[in-house]
């Protein structure tokens, strides 16, 4: 059969090398049509003309600032000519026949709008990072990856709806992006691809595990990654996920859990660990919501 184009997005920033790592890998799979973006997201410290000058085949894009997740992802998608676009980390590798499971899943059912396959750690390859995620609680916002930190014994080599998508990798029908809209970039990092996929889910799509499918992540499975940035967005765009896509009395039990709950164990468990950059960020994160309500 002929395969149907696939775009390949990936976005750069300051990590030519771990890009070029990428790369490599994508160089061995067995779908051949393909096209390949990747999207510099403004690195200041980085020089990547070398991506293009080791692999001249790909279309790279460079903006002038960093733009998050979402803006880098998007100004790919503006230019991607696939029908289906697969949005996948720079710092992840791939067996040889990764995207084959993933085409065919949507190939043969229209219904479907979004697919992750199996994540696991690249430098545990044997490990789970992502197997599907359970559905997100209506008041606390809060969802786990299915088989976190488990061994791979074959337990979630299947297929099946999921509540939302990975962002690590995701292929998404070019049809549905269209009929949906971009990413929003308001979120800069996380719980962006949350948000497209509810939104995707209230267009009528379904979301899907393809469990016959694998990506190796690089990312270490006990890297502990609190930083201000990182505190500041996951508690900002929480709260904006909640905004955005929760109504009426949920909402309102919402924003009391958070604002009322929340506030107060954070505060203690920061100042308890002496982390007062993290409860700064917090906090900060906490009132924005509260002074930019138009985005909501």
């Amino acid at each position: 059969m002929k395969q149907p184009l696939v775009s390949i997005i990936t976005v750069n920033y300051n990590q030519s090398k771990v890009t070029c790592e990428f790369m490599a890998s994508i160089q061995h799979i067995t779908y051949k049509n393909v096209e390949i973006i990747v999207v510099d997201n403004g690195s200041p410290s980085d020089t990547p003309e070398i991506i293009k000058e080791k692999y001249p085949e790909i279309n790279l894009i460079i903006s002038e600032k960093n733009l998050g997740f979402a803006g880098g992802n998007n100004l790919a998608i503006c230019e991607a000519k696939g029908k289906y676009l697969l949005f996948i980390n720079n710092d992840t590798e791939v067996p040889v026949d990764f995207l084959e499971p993933m085409v065919d899943l949507l190939e043969n059912d229209p219904s479907i709008g979004m697919v992750s396959p199996k994540i696991k750690f690249f430098n545990k390859p044997d490990t789970f990072q992502f197997a599907g995620f359970t559905p997100m609680k209506p008041y606390t916002i809060r969802t786990l990856a299915v088989g976190f930190g488990e061994k791979d014994t074959g337990q979630y080599d299947i297929t099946h709806e999921t509540d939302s998508i990975f962002g690590a990798a995701m292929l998404v029908p070019m049809k549905v992006i269209k009929e949906v809209g971009l990413m929003d970039d308001i979120f800069f990092l996380y719980y962006e691809e949350h948000d497209w996929a509810y939104r995707i889910k209230q267009a009528g799509y379904k979301i899907y595990y393809q469990g016959k499918s694998c990506v190796l992540h690089k990312e270490s499975i006990s890297t502990v990654k609190d930083s201000p940035l990182q505190i500041y967005y996951i508690t900002r765009n929480r709260v904006l996920f909640a905004r955005r896509n929760r109504k009426g009395i949920t909402l309102f039990i919402c924003l009391l859990y958070m604002y009322f709950i929340t506030i107060p164990r954070i505060s203690i468990e920061y100042i308890f660990k002496g982390r007062f950059d993290l409860l700064i960020a917090f906090f900060k994160a906490m009132i924005w919501n509260l002074t930019h309500k138009k985005y909501a």
